[in-house]
């Protein structure tokens, strides 16, 4: 074993990338992103990887250094492991980007406990996360590290990094929580916010059930102190419940827009709120009915409802009654006390928040349940907007015991690098490849710290399979993002995606002899969630598109309608499969744009801590895949809507949409702004909310917004819950 060692100042890799943003001769150097890529290689990686004599040798070392996860090792011979490294070295992988490999050994890369050393390589990681996933499975862990060595599939982060390691974190670190109208339950939820932060989560939790500001408790009046006091506690216990100093906790709250204290809720992000009720640290996000839009279109009275009144009215907790359906009976009802304002008042306060801070995030919770195959209700999203599942409330008693037990959510998700996936030669094996991987995190995940949320994931096997890279492929195959063209194979490879997990769940249902709770209540029992497929052509119209899935076997109504009959006589084994999560860093080390998203610059400029500035080059960029580059900031948003919208009737569950808006808006971008100011109003968020809605979106993520003087503001990358 040897030990390199480093000198800082000698180091060449930072100088070359930075002069990726020094033009020469009119181009982009691109070639010196290579050479920075080549220099960190040999200047940072290669002297500072422990090095051993053999294979057997490294795992020893893994092994009395307490690196690596025993018990996983003995599920196969070693043998195997020689067999899995020997087909992973013969693919030869390199890393693409100087970013690509630079965030692979910041972040990814075990390290030796000094931090001086990195103990493993990609191949290494990769080897852990098939060997763990695969279960002692030869056949899977190989086929895993197929999909994954040719960066066809990532996990999450908390997965991709914990994988195989002895000392590891939790594999999960999203959840959905809601409290109900009573203190046992609200110290329930703190405690569960404390405890799912302990270990990294980033926690969506509904407020919607609580009494508003004022109302009475036990006939005293204005006893009741609403939903901004619980705000602050919960703020106070993610900033508390830091894993140990390394990052605060993260946590987003929802309420519904027909709560009465929505514009307090609201008014907690504003820059110049009252220290007391100002929340910095907590994201906002707002359920929003169909009624409301109504309301808007018709510019009429809107009332809010007390949730205390309307439980008590209907036995139910607010959340799970169809405020829609339910909306002129409340009004009617003089039972349940109500306040009035005008919808594009709250409207406009929205836009306002949107413009100031980001906030709120907004799902559209009828269009989200319209679509929802699963028995029961959809009620709020985790902090990212992409998670949409049912929940249960749960009963709490004195002793802060489960009377009766609920369900809540914890997010189990991987991604698709759709450039990648459309070279495989076998879609149908790598998607099922996937979804045994996400299933083994499902069935593998231990959250008796919170047993709401461990109830949930146990009744559901729920997963959130997604994809990243789709402007690489558009910029990559010449089409313009949100065109005809772009649009046509969005649609084409969602409905593959969603067809082939599904026949995976299928096959996992029909091995174990078991389907999801109350499988026999869904869409999928009852044959209805396959109509679409059978009644229509699917299948791609553009000649490029057609082209392109020449080579992959696209679904016919014929193979739709055997699927049907298979979940019908076999069940699904995961309620939940399909989710676009927002991609963080990860995206860089599989060198692809993120998620669904138009890229922002071509040459992205990144601030890393105690380095400085470095530049990632869009994938694939050349002087044929310039002109397919344009920003999100020059884009018309409702391409990007256009394409979220199309991927979205494949998906069950929903997807980190965000909008991208310029403070001076550009000319001729929207038709609307012709003879009107330039600059961003609240009206644009307005349209854009609204032709969202009709489009069938569930969920609108962040807004950021790009200044005159060219900063960015309204942006919070989600590290919790990103790929």
């Amino acid at each position: 074993m040897s030990l390199g060692t480093l000198d800082l100042d000698k180091v060449s890799y930072f100088d070359l990338n930075n002069e990726l943003n020094i033009p020469k001769d009119n181009s982009i150097q691109l070639g010196k992103d290579k050479e920075a890529l080549d220099a960190f290689i040999r200047e940072n990686v290669v002297p500072n990887t422990l090095q051993f004599d053999s294979l057997r040798d490294r795992f020893n070392y893994l092994i009395v250094h307490d690196f690596v996860d025993q018990k996983m090792l003995q599920q196969y011979s070693f043998n195997f492991i020689t067999r899995l490294y020997d087909y992973l070295k013969a693919q030869d992988f390199q890393f693409k980007s100087f970013m690509a490999a630079y965030k692979f050994y910041a972040q990814y890369a075990v390290k030796t406990n000094d931090s001086e050393y990195y103990v493993e390589n990609y191949i290494d990681r990769i080897a852990m996360n098939a060997l763990f996933y695969g279960a002692g499975k030869e056949e899977l862990a190989m086929n895993l590290a197929d999909e994954m060595v040719h960066q066809r599939y990532q996990p999450a982060t908390p997965s991709f990094l914990n994988a195989g390691r002895s000392r590891r974190g939790e594999l999960v670190s999203c959840f959905i929580l809601q409290t109900t109208d009573d203190m046992n339950a609200i110290g329930r939820v703190i405690n569960s916010a404390l405890q799912l932060s302990k270990i990294g989560g980033g926690v969506g939790i509904n407020l919607s059930n609580l009494r508003e500001a004022g109302a009475p408790i036990k006939g005293i009046s204005n006893a009741a102190s609403g939903v901004v006091p619980v705000m602050k506690l919960l703020e106070d216990s993610f900033s508390y419940s830091n894993q140990m100093g390394q990052r605060n906790g993260a946590g987003v709250t929802y309420l519904s827009v027909f709560h009465p204290d929505i514009m307090s809720f609201l008014a907690t992000k504003k820059e110049n709120a009252d220290e007391k009720v100002r929340v910095k640290t907590l994201s906002l996000g707002v359920t929003v009915p169909d009624k409301f839009y109504d309301l808007i279109r018709s510019n009429a009275d809107m009332f809010l409802f007390s949730p205390y009144d309307v439980e008590r009215e209907y036995g139910e907790p607010f959340n799970y009654i169809d405020i829609t359906a339910e909306y002129d009976n409340m009004v009617a009802n003089p039972k349940i006390k109500k306040y009035k304002i005008r919808a594009r008042d709250l409207e406009n306060e929205i836009s306002k928040m949107q413009q100031e801070s980001g906030y709120p995030y907004v799902i559209n919770i009828d269009t989200v349940n319209a679509a929802n195959p699963i028995h029961g209700k959809v009620i709020s999203s985790n902090l990212c907007s992409e998670i949409l599942q049912v929940q249960k409330a749960s009963e709490i008693d004195n002793e802060q015991q489960y009377v009766t037990m609920g369900s809540d959510v914890s997010c189990n998700l991987g991604s698709t690098n759709i450039v990648n996936m459309m070279a495989t030669t076998d879609f149908a094996r790598s998607v099922e490849t996937m979804m045994r991987a996400l299933t083994f995190v499902s069935d593998n995940s231990d959250l008796d710290i919170v047993p709401s949320v461990q109830n949930g994931n146990r009744e559901l096997h729920a997963v959130g399979l997604g994809a990243m890279g789709l402007h690489a492929f558009f910029a990559k195959n010449h089409m313009y993002y949100g065109d005809e063209e772009a649009l046509d194979f969005t649609n084409a490879y969602f409905l593959m995606l969603n067809y082939y997990t599904l026949l995976a769940s299928n096959k996992i249902a029909k091995e174990r002899g078991e389907s999801f709770y109350e499988f026999e209540k869904s869409a999928y029992a009852d044959g209805s969630y396959f109509n679409k497929y059978l009644m229509a052509d699917w299948s791609p119209k553009t000649a490029k598109v057609q082209k392109i899935f020449e080579q992959h076997h696209f679904p016919t109504k014929h193979d739709w309608a055997m699927l049907k009959e298979s979940v019908q006589k076999h069940g699904l084994y995961n309620a939940y499969r399909l989710a676009i999560a927002p991609t963080g860093s990860i995206s860089y080390v599989n060198d692809s744009t993120a998620s669904l998203h138009p890229i922002i610059n071509k040459i992205e400029e990144r601030q890393e801590k105690k380095i400085g500035k470095i530049y990632y080059p869009a994938p694939y960029l050349g002087t044929d895949t310039l002109p397919y580059y344009e920003s999100a900031y020059n884009l018309d948003m409702r391409k990007v809507i256009d394409v979220y919208a199309t991927a979205q009737q494949h998906i069950d569950q929903g997807m980190a949409l965000t909008l991208f808006m310029r403070s001076t808006i550009p000319a001729g971008l929207y038709e609307w702004k012709n003879g009107r100011t330039d600059k961003m109003t609240t009206r644009d968020l307005n349209i854009l909310r609204m032709y969202a809605y009709h489009k069938g979106v569930k969920s609108i993520y962040y807004v950021r917004t790009y200044t005159d003087d060219m900063e960015e503001f309204g942006v919070n990358e989600c590290e919790s819950c990103s790929i």
